[in-house]
């Protein structure tokens, strides 16, 4: 899978956790998921699990601690599915 269609389904998976859904008209790779999108740490939880069952992977600890930005979601489902 590319990193584009990962990106495209990244924002689809955050859209439900997202209370401002203008936020998701200008994101980038750079874009932080807590800080740009106001995304809560409880829900980044959930948006992890959610992208567990989407992309059929298993993202444990240390690589969802590093999951700040769009880009670093992206880099970890990329690396999980290679």
């Amino acid at each position: 899978m590319d990193e584009k269609k990962i990106f495209e389904d990244m924002i689809n998976i955050l859209r439900p956790y997202v209370k401002d859904p203008a936020l998701l008209d200008n994101v980038s790779m750079e874009t932080h998921i807590l800080d740009d999108l106001k995304v809560n740490s409880a829900r980044l939880v959930d948006v992890i699990i959610k992208c567990e069952d989407v992309f059929g992977i298993e993202i444990d600890d240390d690589d969802a601690d590093e999951i700040r930005t769009v880009g670093d979601a992206v880099r970890v489902i990329k690396e999980k599915l290679s």
